[in-house]
């Protein structure tokens, strides 16, 4: 018995030097874990590391399981400004699971590499305060896991255990987003619906709040049924109209792509484009331009916070047998960790007032690119922007704005500080604002896929 452990150990290190980033976690396990086994995985993670680990759940699924997130910091528990959030989310979809095995497996990664003294990884945790949530609709996994990975259905598990589609039941911010373009209306933080919270559903309610408590600035949200990195805009702007294909960019269209490119050219094969019986050109396509999806978690995220998110299609097989995950961990390790030091490009900094105050909900505007950001509670902000020059202005009721230009490089973020100066109260720096009129009635056309 002895001997077939050490062989196992000795097989899991030539796997991991071969993949170019270390060795695998000797305690992690290539297997389908099913909720009880994740979440024991989970918390083994957390016993072995835990000066820089927590788990902490942000609410439950429709029969009560908790969605624990596993969080990595050098001060676990705590926002320190001037390091950024980032979060994972898998397994939105029940029966699409090797993102949440992935998530599994990169905890626990994290966690062994750090203690083994991987200076890439120890700066990723020290800089970086990480949350990685491997299953957010883990009632769907179970109805999956039944089937088994012989037997699994397209749809089976897809949603939660009302049958509910998860990224199709977030606000549709996008139809107000599209008709304030028009009317040069607001550009970030757009309000939600005042019934908002009687449209979703418990795990869809979970990661909203979830989104409102911590100031994320990049994510990456993981599916499978292709091999591709999606971007924003999933929605359409216009009614597709058969045999045209229209693309739905974001204002930040520039810097989602080299997002999505990081991934995909990190990934073994996901750059190639041809996967799946699909062809997308360096593995990544916008969302629209792929089809039309409403109520999705990607845009969500873009238009009512701070975070950025990608959604990364992993596998052309939904539900991938066992042995299939080794392969699928060699080919995907390097890009989860490349992906996480994206959050640390652009520019970051701090928004004060008289007497150094921290300034909260500052908005931080970038000359050229029609979306906002705004500081956190403690007054820090981040801005993910491609190498260049910019004019940035920092905003704040009762001050008086402050412009700065910032050359921004391809190295670690730019930090840019502002200090506003109290404007006199007939001199107050007002916004207009905008109606909170729900504009998601208007109808797109949708396509049920991967997504």
């Amino acid at each position: 018995m002895e001997q077939s452990r050490n062989l196992a150990r000795l097989v899991a290190l030539l796997l991991g030097l071969l993949g170019g980033l270390g060795a695998l976690a000797r305690d992690s396990e290539f297997q389908h874990h099913r909720y009880e086994d994740m979440v024991r995985a989970m918390f083994a993670v957390q016993n072995e590391c835990p000066y820089i680990s927590r788990i902490y759940s942000i609410g439950r699924s429709v029969e009560g399981r908790h969605l624990y997130v596993l969080e990595f910091s050098d001060n676990p528990g705590v926002h320190e400004a001037l390091e950024p959030e980032f979060k994972y989310v898998g397994n939105m979809h029940g029966n699409e699971v090797l993102g949440r095995e992935l998530l599994i497996q990169l905890c626990a990664f994290l966690c062994q590499e750090y203690r083994a003294g991987n200076h890439r990884i120890q700066q990723l945790i020290h800089d970086t305060r990480i949350h990685i949530l491997p299953s957010m609709n883990p009632d769907g996994y179970e109805v999956a896991a039944r089937q088994g990975p012989e037997f699994n259905g397209y749809l089976v598990g897809r949603g939660n255990a009302r049958e509910m589609d998860l990224n199709r039941n977030f606000p549709d911010l996008n139809a107000l987003m599209y008709y304030y373009e028009k009317t040069s209306g607001r550009n970030h933080h757009l309000p939600l619906p005042d019934n908002w919270e009687q449209q979703v559903e418990p795990e869809t309610m979970a990661v909203i709040k979830w989104m409102q408590n911590y100031n994320f600035v990049l994510s990456a949200n993981l599916h499978g049924g292709a091999v591709v990195a999606n971007y924003p805009f999933d929605k359409s702007r216009d009614p597709r109209i058969r045999g045209r294909v229209t693309s739905a960019a974001s204002p930040d269209d520039k810097i989602f792509k080299k997002l999505a490119k990081a991934y995909s050219y990190a990934h073994s094969w996901m750059h190639e484009g041809w996967n799946c019986g699909d062809y997308f050109e360096e593995g990544i396509t916008n969302g629209a331009s792929w089809y039309s999806l409403s109520k999705g978690m990607q845009d969500f995220n873009y238009l009512s916070t701070n975070c950025f998110e990608i959604t990364l299609e992993l596998s052309c097989d939904k539900f991938p047998p066992e042995s299939a995950l080794p392969r699928e961990w060699l080919g995907n390790r390097e890009a989860l960790v490349s992906y996480i030091e994206q959050v640390h490009h652009g520019i970051k900094g701090m928004v004060y007032g008289e007497n150094n105050n921290p300034i909260g909900n500052a908005e931080v505007a970038v000359s050229g690119i029609n979306h906002d950001v705004t500081s956190g509670p403690e007054g820090d902000y981040y801005r993910l922007l491609l190498p260049g020059t910019y004019t940035v202005t920092a905003t704040a009721p009762g001050y008086h704005p402050s412009t700065s230009t910032v050359t921004v490089g391809p190295a670690e973020a730019i930090q840019l500080h502002f200090h506003l100066k109290s404007a006199p109260k007939h001199n107050l720096n007002t916004k207009h604002h905008h109606s909170k009129k729900n504009l998601s009635s208007t109808k797109v056309p949708t396509k049920l896929g991967p997504r």
